[in-house]
């Protein structure tokens, strides 16, 4: 353990001090621990490190000493509304961590529509023998937008299933892992085919509200939408007219605009939406506390930390 020590504080609304004590268990002595507003105030100042989760940056001045910031999540859009706050500031989030928890929410609804498993259980509530032919994975063109480390969790288990890759992309760094890749501007192109889309993209100025009416009733009118990016990518009211004029089979959707999902939004009750509650990519504190202890060594060894958030582009 190097003699000098930075001092970290950690904040989250829940389960604050369960990381700080991970954190000491290290060997690392200047560690606090924070879950509101008042507590933040009082420990912040001298603190170097912040490792946080729903940090109120809205209400809480940053100390001139702070020099890094490591998100308990994947994305980190609450801090880029912030941005020239952040001037002289490291800012990273947790990447390599949610890809197979997430990878295996989506493969759980692709099964679940691929089989019918609700007429399934429909005919067995009737005790009723209905054989069937059940559709299939295999041979079907799934679409994935982002193919980041949690888009490639995903392309591994499609490949699993035999299925065709379609990915699409803002850099096309990892065009290579898909069958055929699409950039940005090709939308319409890469939506034609797809049985199955998914997203997994991050909320930036050039992500938010990108699916529109349009795009929707560009694609099959029996595909299926996979949303665990963030909610804002889709225009909800466009998704909602789409699917109560019949086009596309089904919507599944972890994010939303709005976080709880309003009881009065009509995704409660349109019969071809699946909504659960953000669940998709849980945050695992012995997960989440590993990554953080890696990347504290590498900040130490002033070496290149994992995950650095590039303010401009937004992840």
């Amino acid at each position: 353990m190097p003699i000098s020590q930075p001092k970290i504080l950690v904040y989250a609304p829940e389960g604050s001090e369960k990381y700080a004590a991970m954190i000491r268990k290290e060997g690392y002595t200047l560690v606090e621990s924070a879950s509101s507003v008042e507590e933040a105030r009082r420990l912040l100042d001298g603190t170097e490190v912040l490792l946080c989760w729903k940090f109120p940056i809205d209400q809480v001045e940053l100390p001139t000493s702070l020099r890094w910031i490591q998100s308990m999540g994947a994305g980190v859009n609450d801090w880029l509304a912030f941005a020239n706050r952040l001037e002289g500031i490291t800012l990273t989030r947790v990447v390599g961590q949610f890809g197979r928890p997430i990878a295996e929410y989506v493969f759980s609804y692709l099964l679940y529509l691929a089989k019918d498993i609700p007429r399934l259980s429909r005919s067995q509530q009737m005790n009723a023998w209905e054989p069937f032919l059940t559709d299939f994975l295999t041979n079907k063109t799934i679409g994935i937008a982002g193919i980041g480390s949690i888009g490639q969790d995903i392309i591994r288990k499609a490949r699993a299933f035999d299925m065709n890759v379609h990915g699409l992309s803002f850099t096309g760094s990892s065009a290579h892992l898909v069958d055929r890749h699409y950039h940005a501007t090709e939308w319409k192109a890469f939506l034609t085919e797809l049985d199955y889309l998914v997203l997994t993209l991050p909320l930036t100025e050039q992500t938010k509200g990108v699916l529109n009416r349009e795009l929707l009733l560009g694609m099959k009118p029996d595909a299926c939408l996979v949303n665990v990016g963030r909610g804002p990518v889709i225009v909800e009211q466009d998704l909602v007219e789409v699917l109560k004029e019949g086009h596309l089979r089904a919507a599944v959707l972890d994010v939303f605009e709005q976080e709880p999902l309003p009881e009065s939004h009509p995704f409660w009750n349109l019969p071809n939406v699946y909504v659960t509650p953000h669940i998709s990519g849980p945050s695992m504190p012995q997960d989440v506390g590993r990554f953080f202890l890696e990347n504290l060594r590498k900040y130490q060894d002033e070496t290149t930390l994992d995950g650095i958030v590039d303010l401009s582009k937004g992840y």
